[in-house]
């Protein structure tokens, strides 16, 4: 089967089940194999900006018509797809259902179209479901997720036994933009529950919106984790005063404490894939480090006070 794959999470979903798309994004960057594949979109948006740059960008775009994509229509004819795989979540994060729909319109091929929209970590495993049915790798699909949902019961159980200990969950918050400043929504509630915390900002499913300075200020996190949407850990260093200026941030608990930590949201928090199980343990360690051995791997996380030593 030819696939053709729109977004990240669902390049690293057909990857999983043993599958290698003909086409996918300019995004898609694992496994690193991909990025040798064609691509079939581009962006108009400068994501090397600033962050408040680039939101003022993909505003523009917006309210222009003009959408933040383009498709590579040649590109993708030659590519004579038998499935594209596409989302409905966010129009901004990736190219999304319209259109790839109006894209398909415009080639020889009449390839199936799944749309991916997951909101909730249940969403994503059954996302991987429906992407192993559609490409008749059914039974390799229920073996990822079985050994997901194994992963994400033993983050759970461990993390009970720590709060057995604890008695209580640290308040956290999660930032997936920082200018404006937006608090991650989505699946993030469950993961940070799952790993031991609590996420009084946003209910599990909830999507992802900017918030007033004030509210996180009233909340007073005890653990902080900085994650922006597209963002690696260098991205993130050379966004980070967006939040360190504002007022008030010194007296944030999580400050005091030294519990803020920086994470890459680009290829973890935000990439709804196999990957976000990854995403789980690296928070629990972060979150609940007693029933945990060491902290995240590098790559993934860094403590702030780290990040400075981040390549620039």
């Amino acid at each position: 089967m030819r696939i053709v794959t729109t977004l990240p999470s669902a390049t690293e979903i057909v990857s999983a089940l043993d599958l290698e798309p003909v086409g996918v994004s300019h995004e898609c960057d694992y496994p690193p194999s991909v990025r040798d594949i064609p691509s079939i979109t581009a962006s108009s948006v400068d994501v090397d900006a600033a962050s408040s740059e680039i939101d003022r960008q993909v505003l523009e775009s917006v309210a222009d018509g003009d959408g933040v994509y383009d498709v590579d229509l040649e590109t993708l004819a030659e590519l004579d797809p038998d499935l594209v795989l596409t989302q409905g979540i966010c129009d901004v994060c990736a190219v999304d259902e319209v259109v790839i729909e109006e894209a398909v319109e415009h080639i020889p091929a009449e390839p199936a179209v799944l749309t991916t929209d997951p909101h909730t970590a249940g969403d994503v495993l059954h996302d991987i479901e429906r992407v192993g049915e559609a490409t008749g790798r059914g039974r390799r699909a229920s073996t990822v997720v079985n050994g997901l949902e194994n992963r994400i019961e033993s983050v759970r159980s461990r993390t009970r036994e720590g709060l057995a200990d604890a008695g209580s969950r640290p308040r956290v918050a999660i930032f997936d933009w920082t200018d404006p400043v937006m608090i991650a929504g989505h699946w993030t509630a469950e993961l940070v529950e799952w790993a031991g915390g609590s996420y009084g900002l946003a209910d599990p499913g909830e999507r992802s919106r900017p918030r007033e300075w004030e509210e996180i200020r009233a909340y007073d996190p005890e653990v902080i984790v900085v994650a922006p949407c597209g963002f690696d850990l260098e991205q993130t260093a050379a966004n980070l005063e967006d939040l360190t200026a504002l007022e008030g941030w010194a007296e944030l608990s999580a400050v005091k404490a030294g519990q803020v930590w920086a994470m890459d949201g680009n290829h973890y928090l935000n990439r709804p894939g196999p990957r976000l199980v990854d995403t789980l343990e690296a928070l629990a360690q972060i979150i609940s480090p007693d029933p945990f051995e060491g902290s995240p791997e590098e790559s993934v996380a860094l403590p702030l006070e780290r990040l400075e030593g981040v390549p620039a």
